[in-house]
């Protein structure tokens, strides 16, 4: 059942699951994405015994009001969001833009939040000027460059599990609409932040990373790590082997495994 509370004078959605009074942790969804893409892993983490709390970002999913455009203004919303649910502690995790949203957020109130994981993370975070074009004025085709990109190769998940990914997140997107795409996409390019936000950050950190990750590959995410050791907080990285981007849905149980510090296999520097 959705749950809705009143933001600023518009209604937020979000899911709610597990004991309420567990230990909290907030999942924020990516680009032209709404809290459905976090559906198996808040199943599993509820299911562990977690709190697991998943709203969907202004003018995302069922939350009213236009997507804000920056990424600052995601994660003061988000702050805003755990307030009004009597949250002053909590743990925090992302996917792709949801990370970067959250890491801004653990850099503005550094105090609240307790692990803060970041899946699918480049700080800066590039798009490619095609993908950005696409998305404002041929959003098919930006669906079709999302896509192409977002999952491990039919090779790896069989072509009928691809095909069924590949549908289910154009779904998604065409249901969020073309504009909220190309605002959020411009926000993740234009945030320049996130190295300093990251050497800022005291506390546990996660990173985790799809093998096969071609939006946000394995092999650039060395200057997020390093500035996040320079922060002096603990800091794991984790490859999920088989994985591309969208890891919450190719392979959810490894996520869970992850998000609860039970999958230690960490990830060599490169």
């Amino acid at each position: 059942m959705t749950h809705t509370l009143q933001l600023d004078g518009r209604r937020a959605a979000f899911d709610d699951f597990g004991p309420a009074t567990a230990p909290a942790i907030l999942l924020i969804h990516g680009a032209g994405h709404d809290r459905g893409v976090w559906q198996a892993v808040t199943a599993g983490l509820a299911a562990a015994g977690r709190r697991v709390i998943v709203p969907d970002l202004p003018g995302h999913g069922d939350s009213e009001g236009e997507a804000p455009g920056a990424v600052d203004a995601m994660a003061t919303w988000v702050l805003a969001f755990a307030d009004a649910r009597g949250l002053d502690r909590f743990e925090l995790a992302g996917h792709s833009m949801g990370s970067l949203v959250a890491l801004a957020a653990a850099a503005a109130a550094p105090t609240r939040i307790g692990r803060l994981h970041l899946l699918g993370s480049l700080a800066p975070m590039p798009v490619a000027p095609l993908l950005l074009e696409a998305a404002r004025s041929d959003p098919a085709q930006a669906h079709a460059l999302i896509n192409k990109f977002s999952f491990a190769p039919a090779e790896v998940l069989g072509e009928e599990r691809r095909r069924a990914l590949e549908t289910g997140n154009r779904a998604r997107m065409e249901r969020n609409g073309s504009e909220t795409l190309a605002r959020d996409l411009a926000a993740c390019n234009a945030w320049q932040d996130g190295l300093a936000a990251a050497a800022h950050r005291n506390g546990p950190t996660l990173l985790l990373c799809g093998a096969l990750d071609r939006m946000t590959p394995v092999k650039a995410v060395g200057p997020l790590y390093e500035a996040l050791q320079a922060g002096g907080g603990e800091v794991r990285r984790v490859e999920l082997a088989g994985c591309g981007h969208a890891m919450q849905e190719e392979d959810p149980a490894a996520v869970v495994r992850a998000l609860l510090g039970t999958n230690t296999g960490p990830l060599s520097k490169k």
